[in-house]
């Protein structure tokens, strides 16, 4: 009975995707754009334990192999991403591109006058239906006066202004998840595309974060149903050609494995 940013996010993309990630839990091979982005997100939250004035470009950049090294440790399997690297080419290459991702950042943000209330912060709550929404935020800034920005880190490009509203869900579901856990309706939600070197805002006000919470509770009802009538639907976009469970897509000839819940008959 929870929902986090993603997974509702899967399931509006492609209610077998959901299936296949939530309820089959198949396994997914990293890739380099996503793990990259795990490397940054991971530097700028450690930037910030420096005192402000040491917080440079030079010593953002200086945090990469070490934290590469740390998520290595965690994570093992991503070393199989730079297997067939034996002259470390590739490996350098990407390190370079994320090094890039940091200190672009500096040209958005000055860390210098930024004291985070918190980073990766993890909230949860619990809405009146019995529906628990969670998620992480890279960020909380917290003014004198007392209003919240909830701040998040893209490693991509920013999307183009007719596609806003999408990119802009995530920080609503964190925006109803806090109103809902501390009573405060965020005064400013950012999102920080170091791809492309653009910063997104929006100010969300209550009749925003109803219809939100209107909105998952009616995805909280289809994902129900579905697990009960075991009726999952693939629906085809052009995100399938980066879809690692196309070999068990009906839409591609394939069969997805045997559902493993109880099936209650529609009607």
């Amino acid at each position: 009975m929870s929902l986090s940013p993603s997974r509702a996010s899967d399931f509006m993309q492609c209610p077998l995707l959901y299936r296949f990630r939530v309820i089959d839990r198949l396994p997914e091979k990293p890739s380099e754009a996503a793990t990259r982005g795990t490397l940054v997100h991971a530097v700028l939250e450690r930037l910030f334990d420096a005192p402000a004035v040491e917080r440079t470009p030079p010593r953002a950049k200086a945090l990469v192999p070490g934290q590469w090294d740390r998520l290595l440790e965690s994570r093992p399997e991503l070393g199989e991403l730079f297997a067939q690297d034996e002259d470390g080419e590739r490996l350098a290459r990407w390190m370079s591109e994320a090094e890039a991702l940091v200190e672009r950042w500096f040209s958005l943000e000055d860390p210098t006058r930024l004291e985070p209330a918190e980073r990766e912060l993890f909230v949860e709550t619990e809405l009146e239906s019995g529906l628990r929404l969670r998620g992480v935020i890279d960020r909380v800034d917290v003014a004198p006066t007392g209003e919240v920005r909830i701040v998040d880190y893209k490693t991509g490009k920013a999307p183009r202004p007719e596609y806003s509203e999408g990119a802009l869900f995530q920080m609503k579901f964190y925006a109803l998840v806090v109103w809902r856990l501390k009573g405060v309706v965020p005064r400013r939600l950012q999102l920080v595309y170091l791809g492309s070197g653009e910063v997104l805002t929006y100010d969300p006000v209550p009749a925003d974060l109803e219809r939100v919470e209107r909105k998952l509770l009616a995805l909280w009802d289809a994902i129900m149903r579905a697990t009960e009538t075991g009726d999952w639907r693939p629906r085809p976009t052009r995100l399938c050609g980066w879809c690692d469970h196309r070999a068990r897509c009906p839409e591609f000839g394939g069969t997805p494995p045997v559902y493993p819940l109880p099936v209650v008959p529609a009607g």
